[in-house]
Formats: structure tokens, C-alpha cells, sequence
């Protein structure tokens, strides 16, 4: 018992956020001081890139100069324990995305099998450095040392993920960035990248480009939390904006660096609006349907919701179409992962409309107990996606909603209306990524208690502004188990889990990093810990300890109430 409590006592003085899989901390320290870097030659590219951003990262601020080189015969010299300084070399034995550092007086060993791995572990080191590792600038009387430990280390999930929705909100490719820069640091390797929405189309599409022209941008937004504003008061401010396919590279390059794969999404067949407002003929009758608004012009949303608006699946045209969009897209991001949305498709629409009819005839689809024809219409839309997407080299994600009728073999599926939909698939034989809003979705109010429960949810207290739905406090992200209550075989479908940002409600970079943090810390150990090395409290301790000061040094706002009140 001793033993066991000595053992915590010194463990707790190495605050890595993820926790990692085993640390063993030392007596003394690794001064670095004139301390050259030695990078195994077979290497990859983006590992020693990392190293050589890491040693110009360690010379600013400590303000001298760390060499970094390529010593032929390095891996047999670390077989034979005779390297000095700090030292990266490659172990073929590690798992894929596993590392491990050995630090003692007069080293530092970093051994992965990977660039991912090397990547994880230069972000663990930096968590051992003083945190002005972050700040960009020469720090005066700080000690560049490293304490003497062992870490091993490798994630229990193998999709880490973090999405935010550019719909709603336009965020510049400099905050995405700053978004990026920050998911590195916790070791999340998906960036799912929300392009499109009924209130703004983000994506430049060249073959259409009225997308961007018209589409991306609307009059005005409702004014506050809709459900208080019942007249739908907006602010009469034109708002919008997109990416170019060539900032788009840029993200998808400038993230590859970090070790994160982009994912896209392109939402279909709803959620749609702002496609429709370009080009009209995507719709069933070129008119909309919205109650109120019947025969109306398409405009691109000025409200939040889910519109009755969709594409119309009957036309060759519709399918063509998004074929094309999907397919300059592809030329962009080269990850195994396209999203394409399949949530909240209202069918209306589709119901009234002979195009829509005739395909259901066509194809010979049927209602039954299991699904309505104009669901599995839904199904043929997706499956035409699948097939394209397949001969582009992609695999499909999509919202739980395509689980109704017949989705086909080979399609990931993203629960996030609870944990039912990613339970059935897993158990149906799909690969699944949680994110149950309950869970998952960083939109929601962070407050632990909101006050009189009597009260609308708008009125949330201590919040900058009222997110769209109820609370998520900090504690209740950490305890999210993505494999709870699933067998061996179905849990191995799980690929992993991530945090959603819908932004509704969420207007300025202040706001988004504040709902962002410190959750994602939370997310983080969901995602990379095992579940016996979860502790809440030693994980608030660790975020007292670095995580606050991270934050701080990256400029990146955040809730430092509750649990993080000095």
C-alpha cells in the first residue's frame, strides 16, 4: 500500500493531458541546455519536420540553438545505449500509433514506428517543458529541463475526432487553424469539417459556382435564442463567407503536418437550402415548401431548424450534380473519409413530387414495417454516393439517420441521437464513430447547474450566450464510455468518438474557443486513455496544473469555472 501510494505521489508530478498508458517518474532531471537533436534517418517526412518545428519552437524560447541531424547508424547506437542529448528513433515492434520516452540525466529517448507516433510524443514532451514552449517568444529565467521518467504510451481509439460547423458560422481559416493547432496538442488526429448548410454553402465549387456567389451568404440572422424570439426578429446584416478550393489545401496540408486527417462534409439530401437558393432546379418543384413561405423563392435560411427543403433524388440531374461537387472535393482531401451528412431529411417533398414518385416506381421500392419508400429513396441516394465515393478511393460516413432501410455493406456510421444508432450498427456489423449529443456536443451549455429547472433552458445562467439545447458539463464528458454496454464482437466496431460544434449560437472566436475548452481536455481522455487509467479528480489536477497554462500561453479562451476556479 505504500509502494502504491509513493507510486501516485510521484506520478502526480508528470501532468500529461491525455494521460498516457504508464509513467514511471525518476529522481533528477535532463538539463537541455546546448542539447543536440538526433533523428533517425528513416524517418518520415512529417515526423522530422515536426522535430525540426519542435527544436525551432525550443530554441526561441529558450533562447538557444538546438541542432537537429541525421546520423547514419543512429538506430544501432540506441540498441547499444550509447546516445546522448535528445534522440528519436524508430521501433518497428511499437504499435501504429505508439511511442515511448525514456529520460534520464543525460538523454532523452523517443522510440515510435510511425510519424503519428513520433507526433504524439513531441506533444507529450512539450506538456514536460515549460509551458512557454507555447508562447512563440524567448522566456527569461525559465529552467529547460526534462524530468527523469519512462512513459509508454498508445490511444485505446483509433478515430479521435473534433467536428465544427462552418454552416451556420464562418470561422477564417486562421481560427480553424488555431482549432487545429489545439486538437494536436491533445493527440485528436479527425478534424470533421461541417461545409455546408441551409444557412451558407462554404465550399468553392468550380463547375458551380453560383454555390458560393449565392449561396454563401444570407440577408440576416434571427436575432438571440430562437425559441425566445417567437416573431423571428433578425438583425438585417448580410453575413457570409467561403473557403476557395485553394484554402481549402492549405487547411488539409497545414493539418497533415499535425498529424490530422480532414474529413468533409458535404450534408445531403437535406440541410440543402443554401443549394437550392443557387440553383433552384436541385429542388422538386423549384419552389419552396416551408409553411408560410409556399411557392415562395429558394433563399438561403436566415433561421435555425430543420427545413422542409430538400433535394429533389428523382431528377438524374440532382445526382449528377452532387456527384460533380463530391468530386472536385475528392481532388482536395485525400483522407480514406468523406461525410455525407443523411440527418434531418424531411420527405415531404418527396412525397408530392412525380420525379421522386417515378424513381420509388422505378427502382421498385417499398414501405413496410422496417422503413417507408421514400426512406429507402433516401437508402438509393446514399448507396449512389457509396458507389461513387468507392471509385474515388473514399469510404462514407453518415449521421445514424442512414440506418433506416437498407444501408449498405461498408459504410461508417456517426451516432449522435443518443447511443442507440451506433449500438444497432455496431451490432449489425457497421463500423461506428459515437457522438451522442448528450455526450458529445460541445454547442450545448457547460454550466453544471443552470438554476430553477422551471426556467426555459435560454436562460441559462453564468454563460456568455444560451447554446441550443440543454447542459454538458465538464464531469459528464470525462465519464462518456464509447463501448459501455456493448459485447466484445460489437465493440470492436467502434472506431472511436468525437466532439461536435454546432454553431447556431456561437457567433465570435471567443465564444466557439470558450465552449470548446476545457472540454476538449475531457474529450481528449475519453478518446486516447485507457478506461482504468480515467481519474476525474487527477485529471482536474492535471488541468489546474498544464492544461490552464497551455491555454494561456496559446491565447485560446476558455470556462475557468466550476472545477478550474482558482
Amino acid at each position: 500500500m505504500k509502494l502504491a501510494l509513493l507510486s501516485f505521489i510521484l506520478a502526480s508530478a508528470i501532468n500529461v493531458i491525455p494521460q498516457p498508458l504508464s509513467v514511471r517518474e525518476d529522481k533528477g532531471s535532463f538539463n537541455l541546455k546546448g542539447t543536440p537533436i538526433a533523428c533517425d534517418a528513416a524517418m518520415g517526412e512529417i515526423a522530422l519536420a515536426a522535430v525540426k518545428d519542435f527544436s525551432a519552437n525550443l530554441t526561441l524560447a529558450a533562447g538557444q540553438i538546438y541542432p537537429v541531424s541525421t546520423p547514419v547508424g543512429l538506430s544501432q547506437t540506441i540498441k547499444q545505449g550509447k546516445v546522448k542529448g535528445i534522440v528519436f528513433g524508430i521501433d518497428p515492434t511499437l504499435k501504429e500509433e505508439a511511442y515511448t520516452i525514456n529520460i534520464d540525466k543525460s538523454k532523452c529517448v523517443v522510440l515510435a514506428s510511425t510519424d503519428a507516433g513520433i507526433l504524439y510524443a513531441l506533444q507529450t514532451l512539450k506538456q514536460l517543458l515549460p509551458s512557454a514552449i507555447y508562447s512563440g517568444k524567448t522566456a527569461e529565467n525559465e529552467k529547460w529541463v526534462l524530468p527523469c521518467c519512462e512513459i509508454k504510451d498508445t490511444p485505446r481509439f483509433r478515430y479521435r475526432g473534433m467536428h465544427l460547423d462552418c454552416g451556420r458560422h464562418f470561422w477564417s481559416v486562421a481560427e480553424v487553424k488555431k482549432v487545429l493547432d489545439m486538437m494536436a496538442t491533445l493527440k485528436l488526429n479527425r478534424f470533421h469539417w461541417h461545409l455546408t448548410e441551409d444557412q451558407g454553402w462554404r465550399a468553392e465549387i468550380k463547375a458551380y459556382p453560383e454555390l458560393t456567389n449565392i449561396g454563401a451568404w444570407r440577408a440576416e440572422t434571427v436575432i438571440g435564442y430562437q425559441p425566445a424570439n417567437p416573431e423571428l426578429k433578425k438583425d438585417g446584416i448580410r453575413y457570409g463567407g467561403f473557403y476557395t478550393q485553394d484554402e481549402m489545401r492549405d487547411v488539409v496540408a497545414y493539418a497533415q503536418k499535425l498529424g490530422i486527417t480532414v474529413v468533409p462534409e458535404i450534408d445531403l439530401p437535406g440541410h440543402m437550402v443554401a443549394a437550392l437558393a443557387s440553383y433552384p432546379w436541385l429542388g422538386c418543384s423549384g419552389k419552396s415548401i416551408e409553411p408560410g413561405h409556399e411557392g415562395e423563392d429558394y433563399k438561403v435560411w436566415e433561421i435555425w431548424g430543420v427545413s422542409p427543403d430538400v433535394l429533389c433524388p428523382g431528377k438524374d440531374t440532382t445526382i449528377e450534380f452532387l456527384k460533380t461537387v463530391l468530386g472536385e472535393l475528392c481532388d482536395i482531401f485525400p483522407g480514406e473519409y468523406f461525410h455525407i451528412g443523411g440527418d434531418e431529411c424531411p420527405k415531404d417533398a418527396w412525397a408530392q413530387c412525380p420525379d421522386c414518385q417515378a424513381r420509388i416506381a422505378a427502382l421498385g421500392l417499398k414501405s413496410d414495417e422496417h422503413a417507408t419508400a421514400e426512406q429507402r429513396l433516401q437508402n438509393y441516394v446514399t448507396s449512389e454516393m457509396q458507389a461513387f465515393l468507392a471509385t474515388r478511393g473514399k469510404k462514407i460516413i453518415g449521421w445514424d439517420e442512414i440506418l433506416e432501410g437498407d444501408l449498405q455493406e461498408g459504410a461508417t456510421v456517426m451516432s449522435w441521437r443518443g447511443k442507440t444508432g451506433g449500438i444497432e450498427a455496431s451490432n449489425r456489423g457497421f463500423d461506428v464513430i459515437m457522438t451522442p449529443d448528450r455526450w458529445c456536443y460541445f454547442d450545448y451549455n457547460q454550466c453544471p447547474d443552470r438554476g430553477d429547472e422551471s426556467k426555459p433552458v435560454w436562460e441559462a445562467v453564468d454563460e456568455p450566450t444560451c447554446a441550443w439545447w440543454g447542459t454538458l458539463p465538464l464531469a459528464k464528458v470525462y465519464s462518456f464510455d464509447p463501448t459501455e454496454g456493448l459485447d466484445k464482437q460489437a465493440a470492436s466496431h467502434i472506431l472511436g468518438c468525437q466532439a461536435n460544434v454546432w454553431t447556431e449560437y456561437i457567433p465570435t472566436e471567443e465564444q466557439l474557443e470558450y465552449m470548446i475548452m476545457p472540454r476538449l481536455f475531457a474529450m481528449s481522455e475519453v478518446q486516447w486513455s485507457q478506461l482504468k487509467n480515467k481519474d476525474y479528480d487527477d485529471f482536474i489536477r492535471r488541468v489546474k496544473a498544464e492544461g490552464v497554462k497551455i491555454l494561456k500561453e496559446k491565447n485560446f479562451n476558455y470556462r475557468a469555472k466550476d472545477e478550474l476556479a482558482e
